[in-house]
C-alpha cells in the first residue's frame, strides 16, 4: 500500500482510540473501542491452540476490523442498536472500504461478508469473543457503572455464540463465575438499611 493511503486510512482508524462504549475500565475511565478491538485480537491469539483446524490469521483481521465502521458513527451499546443503526454502520463502512486501493478493498469487502454472515467457523468465533470480551470488561469495571439490565445481561449476551464450542462454553461458564462473585459480593459490601426502633 502507497503511504499517502496508508495514513489516509489510520487517520480514520485513529477515531477508535477516542470513541468510547459504554463500558468503563478498571481505572475508572471509559473504555474506548480501539481498547475493545485490540483486546479482542489478543483473545483471538491466546485460543489460537484450542481452534488448530481453523484460519486464526482470518479471525485476527476479523477481531481488528470489526468495529471500523465505529469510527463513523461511534459506539452504539448492544441493549440499544436497532437493525437499522447495525445497517447504517454496514454501509458506510463498506463505503470507505470502496475507496481502498485494490487489492485491499477487496480483501476487505470478503472479510466483512463473511463476518455478517457467520457462517464460518472463523466468523463464528470471532463473533463469540466479541461478545465474550464485552462481558470480561463489564467484570473489570466498577458495579457502579453497570445499568440494572446488565445484571441479567452479564449472563445472557454471547450464551448464543459459544453453541458451537464445547471450549468456548467452558470459558463462557468461567466468565459467568466470575459475574456471579462480582455481583455477590457487591451485595454483601452494601451497607444494610437502618432498622425501625420500637
Amino acid at each position: 500500500m502507497e503511504p499517502s493511503s496508508l495514513l489516509t486510512i489510520l487517520a480514520v482508524a485513529e477515531k477508535l482510540k477516542k470513541n468510547t462504549r459504554h463500558c468503563w475500565t478498571g481505572n475508572h475511565r471509559k473504555e474506548s473501542v480501539a481498547d475493545h478491538s485490540w483486546r479482542l485480537a489478543l483473545m483471538a491469539m491466546l485460543v489460537t491452540d484450542e481452534f488448530p483446524a481453523l484460519d486464526m490469521n482470518k479471525v485476527l483481521r476479523m477481531c481488528l476490523i470489526h468495529d471500523l465502521g465505529e469510527a463513523f458513527t461511534g459506539d452504539i451499546p448492544s441493549f440499544e442498536k436497532t437493525a437499522d443503526d447495525s445497517t447504517r454502520e454496514d454501509s458506510v463502512f463498506q463505503n470507505w472500504i470502496d475507496s481502498f486501493p485494490a487489492p485491499y478493498a477487496q480483501e476487505w469487502t470478503q472479510l466483512l461478508q463473511e463476518m455478517n454472515a457467520r457462517r464460518t467457523e472463523e466468523a463464528k468465533l470471532y463473533k463469540a469473543l466479541d461478545n465474550l470480551e464485552a462481558v470480561i470488561a463489564h467484570n473489570e469495571s466498577d458495579i457502579s457503572t453497570w445499568l440494572p439490565l446488565e445484571y441479567e445481561l452479564q449472563f445472557t449476551y454471547g450464551a448464543d455464540k459459544v453453541s458451537f464450542s464445547p471450549y468456548l462454553q467452558e470459558l463462557k461458564a468461567a466468565i459467568d463465575q466470575q459475574t456471579a462473585k462480582k455481583i455477590q459480593a457487591s451485595r454483601e459490601s452494601q451497607p444494610l438499611p437502618p432498622t425501625e426502633l420500637p
